[in-house]
């Protein structure tokens, strides 16, 4: 068990807060990336009741906001968040691919227990609606293993769309029945993300006006409004481009923070790599590297999946979401889109959800804030403060976020507890 809590959290509205002029070309951003940097460090700080002098140092995710935002030496701007208390602070970006604000979060865990520091705060934050698609889209390629295939033309629809077929192929689902589970997935996202007041498609949105909650309505899309993304991917089965930051405190436990009613105990964490290039993997139906996450972070926390009452998982692609159940244990290997046909995983569920947040498919991805928002979200559902859905037959106690960047190469996975 770690020797680290989480006492405060703040997640911004996560969405694509830029207008864009079609007729001219002009871009107005709307919320930058420096707004979205001091709104979630002030919201930490002020829901932790820190003051920022007695920070002792700042550890902030972010993908790649020299490409989406024109700005690298990022993590230096968190001084701004109060000059008077934060300058002088060592400041650090954490960057890997969609798990870098775990990796942040992780980095500050490693300086807590360390004893280099007692309280940290760390910030995910990306801004990524400045970029036209392809922009985005390169953007994005830059996070695969660039000679084989960024270069080559590979997209991340097309990375997991890999794994979409081998997992097809090695359990035998035909077309119909994929694209039924898939659209189960998203359906029980975009149920959640409607109830999450932060959600990029929350209330109101796109998934909201077409009435896109269960899985039927979603097969129903004509074509063009659910077009193949990469064969058997559609549109509707991947995340969302979002503009977002979120920010915890942590604290070392042998402080008197720690002893606070909104601390949570950072109970296990399990970071494990898999090879770059897909070509070096032949396990293109299951995330082996995933599983290890899962199994040192269970082992440190001195839990079980029976133990798990929530998780938020990273559902960057529907195929992922049941990839990442089935390394969870929530499913055996191969069941876990039966298990969605059935109705698991929902706020009903008698054993545990599964993005109560609507995860990123819903609330939306903002590649560098996520791993942040996970922890922040699941966080305020174990004190009691959920953002949006939260368990209707049981309270929390036990939650896990599991974060993956990349083509599942960097795989996150933490245990929360409130004690």
């Amino acid at each position: 068990m770690t020797n680290v809590s989480i006492i405060g959290a703040y997640n911004s509205q996560f969405g694509n807060f830029v207008k864009k002029n079609k007729e001219t070309g002009e871009i107005t951003d709307l919320k930058s990336i420096y707004d979205l940097i001091l709104e979630a460090g002030k919201g930490a700080l002020a829901d932790a009741n820190i003051d920022s002098h007695d920070i002792d140092g700042v550890w902030l995710g972010s993908c790649a906001p020299g490409l989406f935002a024109n700005q690298e030496h990022l993590a230096a701007y968190a001084t701004e968040i109060d000059p008077d208390g934060l300058r002088y602070k060592p400041m650090n970006r954490c960057e890997d691919a969609c798990a870098s604000g775990s990796v942040a979060l992780y980095n500050a865990l490693y300086a807590l227990e360390a004893g280099r520091a007692k309280i940290a705060l760390v910030i995910g934050v990306e801004k990524m609606n400045l970029l036209d698609t392809k922009g985005v889209t390169h953007a994005l390629a830059t996070c695969s293993y660039w000679p084989e295939e960024g270069a080559l033309g590979y997209t991340f629809p097309g990375l997991f769309a890999e794994y979409a077929r081998g997992y097809s192929e090695h359990y035998g689902f035909n077309s119909s029945q994929l694209a039924q589970i898939f659209a189960t997935v998203s359906a029980l996202n975009y149920r959640n993300g409607i109830d999450n007041p932060l959600a990029h498609f929350g209330k109101g949105a796109l998934a909201d006006r077409l009435g896109l909650t269960s899985a039927d309505a979603i097969l129903a899309l004509p074509d063009d409004k659910n077009p193949i993304i990469a064969e058997p991917l559609r549109l509707h089965d991947c995340s969302l481009v979002t503009d977002g930051a979120a920010a915890v405190i942590l604290v070392r436990n042998d402080i008197s923070l720690a002893k606070s009613s909104k601390a949570v105990r950072i109970a296990g964490i399990g970071h494990v790599n898999e090879r770059l290039p897909l070509s070096g993997r032949t396990n293109m139906y299951e995330l082996i590297a995933g599983k290890k996450a899962v199994q040192i972070a269970f082992a440190e926390a001195g839990i079980t999946i029976d133990d798990v009452d929530i998780t938020e998982v990273h559902d960057c692609f529907t195929i992922n979401q049941l990839l990442c159940t089935e390394a969870l244990g929530l499913s055996a290997d191969g069941r876990s889109g039966y298990d969605y046909l059935e109705g698991r995983f929902t706020r009903d569920d008698e054993n545990c959800a599964i993005n109560l947040s609507g995860g990123l498919k819903a609330k939306g991805h903002p590649v560098g804030a996520t791993g942040v928002s996970m922890h922040a979200l699941i966080y305020k559902q174990l004190i009691g403060q959920p953002i949006g859905a939260t368990l209707t037959k049981k309270q929390s106690s036990v939650g896990v976020t599991f974060n993956i960047g990349g083509s599942a190469v960097t795989n996150c996975v933490t245990v929360l507890r409130k004690d």
